[in-house]
């Protein structure tokens, strides 16, 4: 009854998600509730849920002294709650110090040249030189924050709403496909790099074409809705001189150390096998120093208080933070009663397949939300080793589920674009959705098609590399 009680939590929590946009209750808010919740109902039939799952460890920690509720909370927390406590916490920081960078490059003037770029009334070329400045950018940093400053760039130069509805859906797909074809760049990447389920290496070879394939398709449809000539407006450069003292050779430095830092992570994790956040807080401790040094001045001036990051931008990011804390927690209580583990033999007897399954997961994480829907396929399933696959009946089947598997590959790259199907499905998306006034009806009808071919596309060419390189 209590799991019946903690699913039926879970699954009115996604609802909640779901329909966000509508109750104007924000998902960081349902995303706690149900993670915090979750685990009072878990600990109030600890006993049971403790002798099903653990008996042998339970035993084990009671060392021979006698069982009772105390205890049962005891072991709860010190061997069930702390370890997804631990998981979160991993994710949370390394998010954290990704958008950390990222505010202090951005505060710093070092994506300037963005602006000096895209100065042109040429649709195309505006486009595209956003976009794929947003892809880059996007596959090493965090992608909320990244969508957020092009989308202020973007909106301080393109004067038509119209126009910017359609280049900013651009930015957003842009922003989620790039994140998603490497270990660092979307959250659900960097909890599978660190649970081993995939290398960095191998994740990034796979998908990063069938990436571009959804970004790329769906551009060009867009490119087709916009006018050749695009009515826009050149705002002044940010006067850098009262925030920030740095000159470009100063700028470039520092962009070479936090975006070559990140790109050092995955060298740190293979070397250290410690957890990815360590080397990003590594990074934000280096790049902090040269922020410092390069702007000694201005610290000791009255005018580092005019240095301060948008408010948006800053609660953004704590919104994100809390959303993924309390949708970890959620996730883990409910693997913590048996339930993804019913649910994953379902699929495996029933469905048997796993690109029906990377579907549902895109088409469901187009009304729900991005992360949400990827961390709940990803938690039915752990990591296969592969010298046992001779143990399974079915072991081409459980192939899919070994280290850099195509499962892993699968969900992170189907969630991640199918995200884009509606725009309130990823909080990039619902950052769009409020900047523009975006309607559900009017993006449905102008972008969803052409997102659902590319993201159908995508997975073909994964489809293909999967099928010839086995």
């Amino acid at each position: 009854m209590m799991t019946l009680i903690i699913v039926l939590l879970l699954i009115l929590g996604y609802i909640l998600i779901a329909t966000a946009h509508l109750t104007n209750v924000n998902k960081a808010a349902i995303a706690m509730f149900m993670g915090t919740v979750g685990w009072v109902f878990y600990i109030c039939y600890g006993t049971d849920f403790v002798m099903s799952q653990h008996p042998h460890e339970y035993i084990d920690f009671l060392a021979g002294e006698e069982a009772n509720s105390k205890s049962v909370k005891f072991f709860i927390y010190d061997n069930i709650f702390l370890k997804y406590v631990g998981k979160a916490a991993a994710i949370v920081m390394f998010l954290l110090a990704t958008m950390s960078i990222i505010e202090i490059l951005n505060n710093n003037g070092c994506f300037d040249f963005i602006s000096a770029w895209i100065r042109t009334r040429n649709s195309k070329r505006l486009l595209w030189t956003i976009t794929v400045a947003t892809f880059l950018i996007s596959a090493n940093l965090d992608n909320l924050t990244t969508t957020m400053m092009m989308l202020v760039i973007m909106r301080s130069i393109v004067q038509n709403r119209r126009q910017r509805m359609l280049i900013g859906s651009a930015i957003v797909l842009a922003s989620n496909a790039g994140g998603c074809f490497t270990v660092i760049g979307d959250p659900a990447g960097v909890i599978l790099w660190g649970g081993e389920a995939v290398t960095a290496s191998n994740f990034s070879a796979y998908l990063f074409l069938p990436a571009m394939v959804a970004w790329v398709l769906p551009t060009v449809l867009i490119q087709m809705s916009l006018p050749a000539r695009l009515d826009v407006e050149w705002p002044a450069m940010p006067y850098r001189g009262d925030d920030t003292n740095l000159n470009s050779w100063q700028r470039v430095t520092m962009l070479f150390v936090g975006i070559g830092g990140l790109w050092f992570i995955p060298t740190f994790h293979n070397i250290t096998k410690l957890s990815p956040f360590l080397g990003a807080l590594c990074v934000l401790s280096v790049l902090w120093v040269v922020n410092e040094a390069f702007n000694r001045k201005l610290i000791n001036s009255d005018k580092m208080v005019q240095r301060r990051s948008p408010q948006s931008v800053q609660y953004g990011s704590i919104q994100l933070i809390l959303f993924v804390m309390g949708i970890m927690l959620a996730l883990g209580v409910v693997s913590e009663t048996g339930f993804f583990a019913n649910i994953s033999e379902w699929f495996d007897y029933n469905v048997h397949n796993i690109w029906i399954m990377g579907i549902l997961a895109g088409l469901v994480s187009g009304v729900v939300d991005t992360f949400t829907v990827a961390m709940t396929s990803l938690s039915m399933y752990s990591v296969v080793d592969a010298s046992q696959l001779g143990m399974w009946a079915d072991s081409d089947y459980m192939s899919n589920f070994v280290q850099n598997g195509a499962f892993w590959k699968l969900i992170v790259y189907s969630t991640s674009i199918g995200g884009c199907l509606l725009c309130f499905a990823s909080s990039s998306g619902v950052v769009l959705m409020k900047m523009e006034r975006i309607r559900i009806g009017w993006y449905f009808k102008s972008i969803t098609p052409k997102v659902a071919v590319g993201w159908l596309l995508g997975m073909a060419v994964l489809w293909a590399e999967v099928y010839f390189a086995g």
